[in-house]
C-alpha cells in the first residue's frame, strides 16, 4: 500500500466526470488500498479516486472517529437513487485545505454501488454518512463543495484563494 498525493483545487482532474469501473482486478484493489491509506493519513472521512489523480468511479468513506471501530465503506460506480429532506452544515474538503463552508444537502439518501469484489449493494444513510456519500459522489461527477454555495460566496472564495496562493508562490 502507499499514500498518494491528494490533488488540490484548481487541478483539472477534480473537474472531470470519472469513468465507470468495469474490471475488478489487481490494479483496482491496489488503488482502493492506497486510497484507504491516504484517507486515514490525511486525515479525512472520505476520498474519491480523482482526488488522487485517477479518473475512476471509486470512493472510500469512514465516518467513525479514530477511537471507534472502523466503519469503512468502499463504493464502486456509486449512484444516488433517492434523496429526502434538506440540511445545512459546515463542510470541508481534502482538496481545498483549510476551507470550510455551509453546504445544503439531502438529509437522507439511498445509494447503490458495487463493493471491491464487484458485488452490488445498497446503503440507506442519514446525517454525516449521507453528507459524506453526497460529497464523494459529487467529486466523481467533477463537482466540488464550492459549486454548492451561492455565486457571491463562491466569488469571494475564488478571490481569497487566488490571493492566498499568489502570496505562497512568492
Amino acid at each position: 500500500m502507499g499514500i498518494r498525493e491528494i490533488k488540490k483545487y484548481p487541478e483539472k482532474v477534480l473537474r472531470g466526470k470519472t469513468q465507470p469501473v468495469c474490471d475488478f482486478d489487481a490494479d483496482l484493489q491496489k488503488l482502493i488500498d492506497d486510497m484507504i491509506e491516504t484517507m486515514y493519513d490525511a486525515p479525512g472521512i472520505g476520498l474519491a479516486a480523482n482526488q488522487v489523480g485517477v479518473s475512476r468511479q471509486v470512493t472510500v468513506i469512514d465516518i467513525s472517529s479514530r477511537e471507534e471501530k472502523s466503519s469503512l465503506i468502499v463504493l464502486i460506480n456509486p449512484e444516488i437513487v433517492s434523496a429526502q429532506g434538506e440540511i445545512s452544515s459546515d463542510e470541508g474538503c481534502l482538496s481545498i485545505p483549510e476551507y470550510t463552508t455551509m453546504v445544503t444537502r439531502a438529509d437522507r439518501v439511498k445509494v447503490k454501488a458495487f463493493d471491491r469484489e464487484g458485488k452490488s449493494f445498497e446503503i440507506d444513510a442519514e446525517g454525516l454518512l449521507a453528507r459524506a456519500l453526497q460529497h464523494e459522489i459529487d467529486h466523481l461527477n467533477g463537482v466540488l463543495l464550492i459549486d454548492r454555495i451561492g455565486r457571491i460566496k463562491r466569488e469571494f472564495f475564488r478571490k481569497r484563494y487566488s490571493r492566498e496562493h499568489e502570496l505562497s508562490r512568492k
